[in-house]
């Protein structure tokens, strides 16, 4: 898909680039693969508000993606390419030759017609999914299962891809686009080639209007505030703070690590942040 500019004949559309889905269905997605779905405004089980500046939006309905692709041996043409306002990527309609529809995350460069499959050992073509002790080493993939069974959990936004680079006694090594190499138990599935819109990075949303159609309320900056309602806060005249970057509570932020996993720090082979002294 490529990028789709506008003339500037409002102020808003001055700057403003777009993903042309012109190319995409243009109806609605298939009802029995679809389940409702309501907006929770930032706002936990308690009601309370854990992630800030979020809320309204357009309705949205929530499409039920195959992550898993267990259906094995059974080949399946794509029928159609879809846009879903929950992802950033687009979705395929898959039609299998036993009649079942199911939604599937599309890949770059795959076009209506394709045929697709999920076998223990496969053509190396975008769409076809397989265990990650059958794919050859070097092979672009996304869509990556963690766990076996569990379904895809890595590499699934928009142009993102992941890249095998070995394999040893059972486990897989997947190298992220942040740099990290992670291994992956060898029975787990992963799906040949890129993740599609690979051009979504490249967006200007150019108004805030279209900001609040997706769900996003107006973001208030720390340094802006009181000292009463955050660290950034107060100060005669303008300041960018006075200290090191925190969040509302105090925490660093901007470089400060939080992860703390130590269950999964043996499955990390290199850190994305190696490079760096």
């Amino acid at each position: 898909m490529a990028l789709k500019n506008f003339n500037p004949v409002t102020p808003s559309l001055r700057g403003t680039v777009l993903i042309d889905r012109s190319e995409l269905w243009k109806g609605k997605p298939v009802k029995g693969l679809t389940e409702g779905q309501h907006s929770h405004g930032g706002r936990n089980n308690h009601g309370r508000i854990v992630v800030r500046f979020r809320g309204g939006g357009h309705k949205q309905s929530y499409r039920i993606i195959d992550f898993k692709r267990r259906k094995f041996d059974v080949p399946g043409t794509v029928e159609r390419l879809e846009y879903d306002p929950n992802r950033t990527a687009f979705i395929a309609l898959i039609k299998y030759s036993d009649g079942e529809l199911a939604y599937i995350v599309a890949p770059a460069r795959i076009k209506v017609g394709d045929t697709v499959i999920a076998s223990q050992k496969a053509d190396i073509k975008p769409g076809n999914a397989m265990p990650l002790g059958n794919i050859p080493v070097g092979t672009i993939i996304h869509n990556i299962e963690l766990k076996p069974g569990a379904g895809a959990k890595m590499v699934r936004s928009a142009g993102t891809f992941g890249q095998l680079v070995g394999k040893d006694t059972g486990y897989a090594q997947v190298k992220l686009q942040s740099g990290e190499v992670r291994v992956v138990r060898a029975e787990c599935m992963a799906t040949i080639g890129a993740v599609s819109n690979p051009d979504n990075s490249n967006q200007e949303i150019g108004k805030a209007g279209r900001m609040r159609w997706m769900g996003f309320r107006p973001h208030n900056r720390g340094v802006v505030m009181n000292p009463v309602d955050h660290p950034h806060g107060g100060g005669e005249g303008r300041t960018s703070g006075g200290r090191h970057p925190v969040t509302p509570w105090g925490k660093p932020t901007k470089g400060y690590k939080t992860r703390n996993n130590k269950r999964t720090d043996g499955a990390i082979v290199r850190r994305r942040n190696a490079t760096k002294g």
